[in-house]
């Protein structure tokens, strides 16, 4: 195991990363921006570096200054965490060939599956299912020719995208025309190319990934899968597994489906295989993306597991073997649930950054925060402004349900606005409850 990590990034996910590196007794160093000088993250790390001005193109997205502060610090490694460098196969080659370890997949790992039409070809000469679709299209026209080939509604995407951005589902060809150009600029302005391709839109689907670890010996292990069809702007905003709409047998299917996928690009470290499953499906689903990275809601995996996803990253990384037993993968125990805690309004979900005036977690058997923010601390206008994720685990999904309405009741935030509030009209939606929800869920709670 490493003596020493850099843990590229902040808030709650550099919390969680230190936590682990630190039960581990590596020493964790903690990166930061001018504005996250006195943020949580750094004051739970051992040391930590200032990158430069709060933008995160001058401090968290500047690979030269994450490098140096590896080097002054003298880490022997770097975790990305997700989000900022996490899935930038530039980066990775960089920190090789500083001398450093890189936390996660193989530059070419991440390569294969960054490019979106790359890596449907890639998992359908895996065998993966994939739903109809283009490759990049040069304009409107074409966009449109192919549309109605596939036929509407049809997916507008960044090929070289993630995160729901530049994303549109389209009804018509009035509708394809506007979101193509709008795709087209939001692709070439977020991830350097503009190159935009359309997708089979299911209307009613559930939104339904796999956790896959690739280890250091090369075998691939499948760690159960996680619903996120609570999605506003297509984008999760609460997490569970195992899915209550997902059958045993299409549980099997999907997770062979997904070794498979990583298997074909060599794959090591965490991982997530994200698939769309029509909601009137008894068998069907469909690979999205895979994505090269921890997830924001692996904690669900880790409490019906009990494995730690970070430690087993970190002993892939260091060529250690793996603490859980591949030959004996643990059966998933049990029904867990995730609730993002961001600093918007309930109602329409825009950001409300601010000082946090009073900040009290909920405990109790069952319950897990994983913070990055405390009572005293601001929510700056600068980065995403996810401050937790409630997790609660039970004994089965009523159980999980019932903890997870008295765990929001007692979290109190106030300074900056919460959407704590969605979550107590989430945990009451008959929808949510019964389990019989897609990615159309929150419109209809807002229509």
């Amino acid at each position: 195991m490493f003596e020493s990590v850099l843990v590229a990034n902040r808030g709650e996910i550099a919390v969680r990363v230190i936590r682990t590196c630190q039960r581990l007794g590596v020493k964790a160093v903690a990166v930061h921006s001018e504005a996250d000088a006195g943020a949580l993250h750094v004051r739970l790390a051992d040391e930590s570096v200032e990158l430069g001005p709060a933008p995160a193109a001058q401090s968290y997205l500047d690979m030269t200054r994450v490098l140096e502060a590896a080097r002054v610090s003298g880490a022997q490694a770097v975790h990305p965490g997700y989000g900022f460098l996490a899935e930038s196969a530039e980066f990775a080659r960089r920190v090789t060939d500083a001398g450093l370890v890189w936390v996660g997949p193989a530059p070419e790992a991440i390569e294969a599956m960054g490019d979106k039409v790359a890596a449907r070809k890639a998992m359908q000469a895996a065998g993966v299912p994939v739903a109809a679709g283009t490759d990049p299209l040069p304009d409107a026209d074409a966009a449109a020719r192919a549309a109605a080939e596939i036929g509407y509604p049809v997916m507008v995407k960044a090929a070289g995208g993630g995160g729901g951005i530049g994303m549109a589902a389209v009804a018509d060809e009035t509708e394809l025309r506007t979101a193509y150009e709008t795709a087209r600029t939001r692709a070439e302005r977020f991830f350097g190319s503009p190159a935009v391709f359309l997708e089979r839109y299911l209307a009613h689907a559930r939104h339904v990934e796999v956790q896959v670890l690739g280890l250091a010996d090369g075998r691939v292990l499948a760690l159960g899968e996680r619903d996120c069809s609570v999605q506003r702007r297509h984008q999760k905003v609460a997490e569970e597994t195992p899915s209550p709409g997902v059958s045993d047998a299409l549980r099997a299917d999907m997770l062979a489906a997904a070794v498979r996928a990583a298997e074909a690009v060599d794959y090591r470290g965490a991982g997530t295989v994200e698939c769309l499953v029509p909601a009137d499906s008894t068998g069907e689903f469909f690979f999205l993306e895979m994505n090269t990275r921890l997830q924001v809601e692996h904690p669900v995996t880790e409490l019906v597991t009990g494995v730690d996803l970070v430690e087993e990253q970190l002993r892939v990384a260091a060529g250690d073997p793996p603490a859980l037993d591949p030959d004996d993968l643990p059966a998933p125990r049990g029904h867990a649930i995730e609730l993002r805690v961001y600093a918007e309004d309930p109602k329409r979900f825009l950001p409300g950054p601010g000082k946090i005036t009073r900040w009290e977690e909920p405990s109790g058997e069952g319950v897990r925060v994983d913070s990055g923010y405390a009572e005293g601390d601001t929510v700056t206008p600068y980065y995403d402004p996810l401050m937790a994720k409630l997790c609660v685990w039970g004994p089965d999904r009523t159980a999980a349900l019932a903890r997870a309405r008295i765990a929001v009741a007692g979290f109190v935030v106030e300074g900056p606005k919460c959407n704590l509030p969605f979550f107590t009209e989430l945990l009451e939606s008959p929808d949510f409850v019964s389990g019989s929800y897609d990615t159309g869920l929150i419109a209809r709670m807002r229509a």
